[in-house]
């Protein structure tokens, strides 16, 4: 039997976040050996171009109007922010830990969405994002084994967030590939302000190249993936897939970097995803 919209749309968002989980470990790797300023710029500028191609190919406006709009250009300013803060967090803590944290931005969205468009969210809503970030504190443990490098994570998420809400207010009519572009072009944004600001580029060897290349190839293919996902099915049936992040993320995590993620992440990811995807199918 054909697949339905909503199943479609699962399936790609699982893919995407496989994806982006993927990409995580090339930027981890990466970054062991060179900048990671460096690292977010080529891949920022390989998926950019990428991107361009498909779209100039496609007769597609590199630069559309819509790009200027007060909505993209306010969505793109917290691309950078959590692209920046979020490959930080990554390079300088666990990745198990700030793949835990990042699960949390759904909710966030969820309460922004009452506070910046007005919508509707019942109690039980709010009850759920509530102990999201609860599951949060728990991971962060701020009375506790506390680390400040954790809130890197916790920007990160507020960029993503930002940058969803802000997506709900774009213009319509863009690609998948001019989407792409503009993600890329960010996340390039991110890496020249974090190489401006420390310097000291290198010329990768063959090992820092192919973590450079897989690091693009997989990053399009997630975002790729996501943008998809997110225009088929609806929101609430396709978006608590999003969660599988943490699977993948764990799993690599442990068996590539021999991470051991705690009682308390694993809690707090407990809370977390559960809270969430409770959030995401309540009106």
């Amino acid at each position: 039997m054909p697949l339905t919209d909503n199943q479609r749309g699962a399936l790609f968002m699982t893919a995407s976040m496989a994806g982006f989980a993927v990409e995580d470990v090339f930027v981890k790797a990466a970054a062991q050996t060179l900048p990671l300023g460096q690292v977010l710029l080529t891949i920022g500028l390989l998926g950019m171009v990428t991107f361009a191609a498909m779209a100039a190919r496609m007769g597609e406006a590199l630069v559309p109007p819509a790009f200027l709009s007060p909505p993209m250009l306010i969505r793109s300013a917290f691309e950078v922010t959590g692209r920046l803060f979020y490959g930080l967090a990554i390079t300088l803590t666990a990745l198990s830990t700030t793949s835990a944290i990042l699960q949390a931005t759904p909710l966030v969205v969820v309460a922004g969405a009452a506070l910046v468009f007005g919508e509707r969210v019942g109690w039980q809503r709010w009850l759920a994002v509530a102990v999201g970030f609860v599951g949060v504190l728990v991971i962060l443990r701020p009375a506790g084994d506390f680390s400040v490098l954790s809130l890197l994570a916790v920007v990160g998420l507020l960029g993503f967030a930002g940058r969803d809400l802000a997506t709900r207010a774009a213009p319509k009519g863009l690609s998948n590939r001019q989407l792409g572009a503009l993600g890329f072009a960010m996340l390039a944004c991110a890496g020249a302000i974090l190489q401006a600001i420390n310097g000291g580029a290198v010329v990768p060897e063959a090992m820092g190249l192919a973590y450079l290349a897989g690091g693009t190839v997989f990053g399009m293919l997630g975002y790729h993936a996501l943008t998809y996902a997110m225009r088929t099915g609806d929101v609430s049936s396709v978006t608590p897939f999003r969660y599988t992040r943490l699977i993948f993320a764990m799993i690599l995590a442990i068996a590539l970097f021999g991470e051991r993620p705690d009682a308390a992440t694993w809690a707090g990811a407990a809370l977390i995803v559960g809270s969430g995807v409770f959030a995401l199918t309540r009106r």
